[in-house]
């Protein structure tokens, strides 16, 4: 490994998120999973939560470009379960659904530990999910179609968290001698050491 490789992976490593991240309940579509789990890590986010579509969680596609790696996928048995694991570590819960009490997606603050909840590409947040929410944000919509794409309606609503916590001064970087960053770096560096000795028709 170069030293600008080791450079570039603590730096990554430094700025990640603790408090922020996404909840996938049953989204089933792999390049719609691939495209959030790569929006995930050029936002910044530590791990990601999915209750997994019937089949479990689909194979990830080259949409992904190797964002799995970087980014740590949590699976849930049930919304319910993985939700109130969430609030119980004190994320304010979002849901991406179109309601009467829906706001608009930039208003809430996204500087507290918060997670975004997205649904299915067909059916959305599910009641059940919607009953544990602490709110519900909506992307405007100015054209004849009336919802945007999973995984592009999760990139907006991420890029503007990282807005705000970019103007919070929340992606200034962490020591690595600090809990949870110090190893994730450390575990990085060793996956990707191991990941270069291994024969190419090995690489995930």
């Amino acid at each position: 490994m170069t030293p600008e490789r080791k450079a570039r992976i603590q730096s990554v490593a430094a700025r990640r998120q603790v408090d922020l991240t996404v909840f996938m309940e049953r989204v089933h579509k792999p390049h719609n999973v691939a495209a959030i789990l790569r929006t995930c890590d050029a936002v910044g986010v530590m791990r990601a939560h999915a209750v997994p579509p019937t089949g479990g969680i689909p194979t990830l596609n080259h949409t992904a470009q190797g964002a799995q790696r970087w980014v740590e996928l949590i699976r849930h048995h049930d919304a319910a379960a993985g939700l109130n694991e969430l609030r119980q570590a004190g994320f304010k819960l979002y849901a991406a659904h179109f309601s009467e009490r829906a706001v608009d997606f930039r208003e809430p603050d996204y500087t507290q530990p918060t997670a975004i909840v997205m649904g299915t590409e067909k059916f959305g947040v599910s009641a059940e999910a919607l009953e544990m929410v602490d709110g519900e944000v909506v992307i405007p919509m100015l054209g004849m179609t009336q919802s945007l794409n999973v995984s592009v309606a999760t990139a907006l609503i991420l890029f503007e968290a990282q807005r705000q916590r970019q103007a919070s001064g929340m992606y200034e970087p962490r020591s690595l001698e600090e809990s949870p960053w110090k190893e994730l770096s450390e575990g990085w560096i060793d996956r990707d050491l191991a990941r270069r000795k291994m024969p190419p028709e090995e690489f995930s």
